[in-house]
C-alpha cells in the first residue's frame, strides 16, 4: 500500500524508468529509507529499496580501501597502459555523459551502454529506414488506436496507462500476438503489413486482418514497442512496424513510441550523438570517429578478448549486470576493471575490481538530467538524499585531468 506524503515528502522525477514520472512525491524515513508516495509503481519501490541501506561507500584499489585520489590516480594508470579500452554500463545523466565523452576521446575508447542490444536494434532501424515517432503526451491526447506486441506495456513500465490515460480495458488497446514469444513476431507483422497495404495475404489468421482493418480505419494510431523484447531480430521487426506505419500515413495518421533506453542508456546515446554525429557502439579513436553497431557490442568485444580494460560506469545501481565474459576474466585476472558507480556494486560485482569508485546516484544523491524515452523531453532531476559521494562526472572529470598527466 502506497504511503501518503507526509511533511517531508518532497516533489521527485524518478530516474528508474525511461518514463522519467515526475508526478511522485518522495519521503525520507527516520532509518534512511526511501518511500515513494503517490504511486505503487513496483519498479520505483524496488529501485528505492537499494538506498538509505546502503553499505559504506570507500574507493577501493585492489579490494583494500584508500582515498578517491588514490583511485583515480591509479585508474588513470591502468587506463594510459590500456591500447582499446572498452566503456561499459554508462549508466549516467547528462554531465556525466559529456565528461565520458572527452573520457573515449582522450582513451580511444569503444562506448556501449549495459542495455546496448536493443538500443542498438532501435538505432539500426532508424538508420537504415528511417521513420515516425511520438510522444507520450500525443498518446494521450489523440491516439485513438495503440497496438503493442505481445503484451500492455504495464507490465513493465506500471505507470505507463496513468501517463497516456489509457485504463486496462480501454478499447483502444490493440494487442497482437498475445502469448507468442518474441521470436515468432516477425511471420505476423509481416503479414499485417502486407494487409495494411491492401495486399491479400494467403492464410491469413481473422485476428491479423481484423487488426489491419482497424488500423486502416483509425484517425491516429500508434504502435508501442518495447525494444528489450523484440529478440535477436528486433531492427527488422521495428523496420516493419514502421513500414506499417508509413502506410498509414498516406491517408491517416500514424507513429511509433519506441519504450527502452533505461538507466541513462538514451542519455547517453543522444548525448554523443550530438556531440559526434554517431551514436553509441562508436570508437574515439586515433583514426577519428568509427562506428560500428555490430562489431562493437561489448559483449563481443570482452569473448573474443578484443579489449584489455573495461570501465564500467553503473551509477543507478539498477543496470544489468557487466558481459559474463567481463566476469570471468576478471575473475581470471585478465581484463583490469575500473567500476565506477552505485556503492553496493562494490559487493555485487564477479571479484574485487582493480579500481572501485562509488559515486551518487542522479535523482537521488544529486540533481541531473535525462532523456525521456520518447526523446523529446530533457527531464529534470532533484536530490531526494543529498549525499556527500561525488557524482560521476566529477569523477570522470578528475580522471580524465589524471589521465593527461600521466601521459605527459
Amino acid at each position: 500500500m502506497t504511503a501518503p506524503p507526509s511533511a517531508s515528502s518532497t516533489p521527485w522525477t524518478c530516474p528508474f524508468c525511461p518514463l522519467l514520472c515526475d508526478g511522485f512525491d518522495i519521503a525520507v524515513q527516520a532509518d534512511g529509507r526511501l518511500q515513494l508516495a503517490g504511486s505503487a509503481c513496483s519498479r520505483a519501490q524496488q529501485a528505492l529499496s537499494r538506498f538509505g541501506v546502503t553499505p559504506a561507500a570507500t574507493p577501493r584499489v585492489q579490494g583494500r580501501d584508500c582515498s578517491l585520489d588514490e583511485a583515480i590516480g591509479e585508474a588513470a594508470r591502468l587506463l594510459a597502459a590500456s591500447r582499446q579500452p572498452l566503456f561499459g554500463g554508462l549508466g549516467t545523466d547528462v554531465a556525466g555523459a559529456r565528461a565520458l565523452y572527452a573520457l573515449a576521446c582522450a582513451s580511444g575508447a569503444i562506448c556501449d551502454a549495459a542495455a546496448g542490444v536493443p538500443l542498438m536494434q532501435a538505432t539500426r532501424a532508424l538508420q537504415d529506414r528511417g521513420g515516425f515517432g511520438t510522444s507520450l503526451a500525443e498518446v494521450r491526447s489523440r491516439a485513438d488506436l495503440v497496438l503493442c506486441l505481445g503484451r500492455r506495456p504495464a507490465a513493465h513500465y506500471p505507470e505507463f496507462d496513468a501517463r497516456t490515460g489509457l485504463a486496462p480495458d480501454d478499447p483502444r488497446w490493440l494487442v497482437l500476438g498475445e502469448g507468442l514469444a518474441a521470436g515468432d513476431w516477425f511471420a505476423p507483422v509481416a503479414r499485417l503489413a502486407s494487409l495494411v497495404e491492401g495486399r491479400a495475404v494467403e492464410g491469413a489468421p481473422p485476428e491479423l486482418q481484423a487488426a489491419a482493418q482497424r488500423l486502416q480505419a483509425a484517425r491516429y494510431a500508434v504502435i508501442v514497442v518495447e525494444t528489450a523484447t523484440l529478440g535477436p531480430q528486433g531492427a527488422l521487426l521495428i523496420e516493419m512496424l514502421q513500414r506499417v506505419v508509413a502506410t498509414l500515413n498516406r491517408s491517416t495518421r500514424a507513429a511509433m513510441l519506441s519504450l527502452g533506453g533505461a538507466d541513462g542508456a538514451t542519455t547517453v546515446n543522444g548525448v554523443f550523438t550530438w556531440l559526434s554525429g554517431l551514436p553509441l557502439r562508436t570508437r574515439l579513436g586515433p583514426h577519428g570517429l568509427e562506428h560500428d553497431p555490430v562489431a562493437f557490442d561489448a559483449a563481443r568485444l570482452v569473448a573474443d578478448g578484443a579489449v584489455d580494460l573495461l570501465l564500467w560506469l553503473a551509477s543507478f545501481g539498477t543496470e544489468a549486470p557487466e558481459p559474463a565474459a567481463a566476469s570471468a576474466s576478471a575473475a581470471a585476472g585478465a581484463l583490469p576493471r575500473i567500476v565506477v558507480g552505485h556503492p553496493a556494486l562494490a559487493s555485487r560485482t564477479a571479484g574485487p575490481a582493480d579500481v572501485f569508485i562509488p559515486v551518487a546516484t542522479p535523482g537521488i544523491g544529486h540533481a541531473g538530467h535525462l532523456f525521456r524515452t520518447d526523446g523529446v523531453v530533457m527531464m529534470p532531476l532533484h536530490a531526494a538524499q543529498p549525499t556527500a559521494l561525488p557524482r560521476a562526472d566529477e569523477v570522470l572529470r578528475q580522471l580524465l585531468a589524471a589521465l593527461k598527466d600521466t601521459a605527459a
